[in-house]
Order: C-alpha cells, then sequence, then structure tokens
C-alpha cells in the first residue's frame, strides 16, 4: 500500500511557464557551473540561437532567478549569474539533471558543443 502525500500545487503555477520553457534548465546550470557568463560565452556553450538566449534571459531575469550586470564600456559589456533564488532553483533541479545525465540512450557523441556528457556539478 502507497502513502499519499497532498501538496498544494498553486506555488508552482506562477513558476511552470518559467520552467517548461526549452532552455530554461541548461541556462540555470550553465550560470550554476561558470558563476558568470557573458552572452556570447551563454550562445557558444549551449548552442542556443541569439534571440532564444535573449528571450529566455529576460524571462529569467523578470522572475528574480538570473541577475543582469550592464557595464558602461564600449563595446557593451554584459554578464549574467544566478540571484539566490536562482542558486535554490539550482538546487531543487540538480537532481532532475542528475537523473538525465545518467541515463544511457545511447547518445556517444555531446549533444551541444563543448557538451560534457554525464557531468552535473
Amino acid at each position: 500500500m502507497s502513502q499519499v502525500t497532498e501538496a498544494c500545487s498553486c506555488p508552482v503555477k506562477g513558476i511552470i511557464d518559467v520552467v517548461s520553457k526549452k532552455w530554461t534548465l541548461l541556462i540555470v546550470n550553465a550560470l550554476g557551473i561558470h558563476d558568470t557568463l557573458r552572452f556570447k560565452d551563454l550562445t557558444n556553450l549551449l548552442g542556443i540561437s541569439p534571440k532564444s538566449l535573449s528571450d529566455t534571459l529576460k524571462v529569467l531575469v523578470e522572475q528574480g532567478l538570473v541577475e543582469r550586470v550592464s557595464y558602461n564600456t564600449i563595446p557593451p559589456k554584459v554578464e549574467y549569474s544566478l540571484s539566490s533564488d536562482g542558486h535554490e532553483f539550482r538546487v531543487a533541479i540538480l537532481p532532475l539533471l542528475r537523473w538525465a545525465a545518467s541515463r544511457d540512450d545511447g547518445i556517444q557523441e555531446p549533444c551541444v558543443p563543448g557538451c560534457k556528457r554525464h557531468k552535473v556539478s
């Protein structure tokens, strides 16, 4: 006989749209591993289009998961890092990332340029 645990799902409704986006988990994990990354670094690391990255980062910043720091330099310099909520979110998703990395779907080559398959820190 299994035990049924009830939990209110109301808090999830506000964040589910953000979490369910294709690139959210990968961006949060990359920022969690590297602490701070510039836009171009994220694009290259994840193999994501600039438009998709820009759109996703905008939402993550609005939700308070990612911090954006803009420097008044020429050329402009913008860096992204996880906020404290972003770090907590990454801790919450690490079991999912570890589970996904442990699955052997017969993929032998990296899924995106620079990917270190089965490494989730």
